[in-house]
């Protein structure tokens, strides 16, 4: 194999272990993929609905979809932009920022066996070499 195929076959097999824990995780608190990003990314800002649809990659509706059923559930709440009164903005609600954070510990514990074994420095490697991936 290639050095080029093996890193490829490392990033899909860490990939799948991770969308594994996520996967545990959103379940266990009923709770897709896309919502568990969602809470992710607001956790820390508002964003206007157009922008959210961008981040996610989805389409204007199918976010309004989303973010309607994060509201019926108390997790997300929908306001005026205080910037531009005709723009609506998406945000966290306490409710959702508590599951947030429960979710985020959960995942941490998950996925300790993995990282546990790496010391601070090669984690810090780690964390920095995957920002060049995704970058």
């Amino acid at each position: 194999m290639t050095s080029d195929a093996v890193v490829d076959d490392a990033l899909v097999r860490s990939a799948f272990r991770v969308m594994g824990v996520l996967t545990r995780a959103g379940a266990a608190h009923d709770l897709s993929l896309t919502q568990l990003r969602v809470l992710g990314i607001l956790r820390d800002r508002r964003l206007r609905m157009t922008e959210l649809a961008g981040y996610l990659g989805l389409d204007k509706s199918t976010m309004s979809g989303l973010v309607d059923r994060a509201e019926r559930r108390g997790l997300l709440a929908r306001g005026r932009n205080p910037g531009d009164k005709r723009v609506v903005d998406v945000f966290i609600t306490p409710a959702g920022l508590e599951l947030a954070g429960r979710v985020q510990a959960e995942i941490q514990r998950d996925l300790a066996p993995a990282t546990g074994r790496l010391d601070p420095r090669q984690r810090a490697q780690l964390a920095e070499l995957l920002e060049l991936v995704l970058a």
